[in-house]
């Protein structure tokens, strides 16, 4: 009977150990030892991080686009806009694809090829010799084509690539 009552007794303070031990490691719950996420938790630290961190990329990708925008805008400003070009007599405009011509004052002939350029007011094509119109706007459609003025001063605006000789 006496080892019965030692052998409760070993048990009941067994228990009260690991009793007290359970409430211990429960009272230290949602803590960085025990990784239980809690509501208070989820709102107060981790989605202020998350939304710094996404800011934060956003700002830098932002930078980026930014910086690539303007690239390409400085790099198209010369392109986007006409030019005056100022020809005297035999001198040839020759354009890349895409470049705009209109002659202004004097007059000239497309120098080369056929068809020449594309005559986007009339709709029509000036082929090699052709006179350009006054206020005509022509198109370039082949790297080759080019523009010979004809009188002493020949005043043209030119938009997209182009070299003069």
């Amino acid at each position: 009977m006496k080892k019965w009552k030692i052998a409760c007794a070993v048990l009941a303070v067994l228990l009260l150990g690991v009793t007290a031990a359970y409430a211990a490691t429960a009272a230290a719950a949602g803590s960085q030892g025990d990784p239980l996420v809690t509501l208070s938790y989820l709102e107060n630290i981790f989605q202020p991080q998350v939304e710094q961190m996404a800011e934060d990329t956003v700002a830098a990708h932002k930078s980026e686009l930014q910086d690539a925008l303007n690239d390409a805008v400085d790099e198209r400003a010369g392109t986007s806009t006409f030019a005056v070009v100022t020809l005297s007599k035999d001198q040839t405009l020759t354009g890349k694809v895409g470049c705009e011509i209109m002659l202004r004052v004097g007059s000239a002939t497309v120098a080369n090829g056929n068809p020449g350029l594309i005559d986007t007011t009339a709709g029509s094509t000036l082929n090699s010799g052709g006179a350009l119109v006054t206020n005509h706007l022509y198109m370039v459609t082949i790297d080759t084509r080019s523009v010979t003025a004809t009188a002493g001063t020949v005043k043209l605006l030119v938009r997209g690539p182009y070299s003069v000789k």
